[in-house]
């Protein structure tokens, strides 16, 4: 569980601010978001393999 503690002369805004990077540094939302509509598993594998295929090409651009 994520928590941010409000220094002493600290803006609350600016807590705030510090907890909204720590929820998007963890990745939390994107997980949510992920469970929120189911996708059927062969979906999910072609969208990986799209992904992969992706990735060797800019892998194989940036080599030269």
């Amino acid at each position: 569980m994520l928590g941010v503690e409000v220094k002493d002369n600290e803006n609350v805004e600016r807590a705030i601010n510090r907890f909204k990077k720590m929820v998007t540094r963890s990745r939390i939302l994107n997980g949510y978001k992920d469970r929120q509509q189911f996708l059927k598993p062969s979906v999910l594998k072609r969208e990986a393999m799209k992904k992969a295929v992706r990735e060797q090409r800019r892998r194989q651009r940036d080599n030269f």
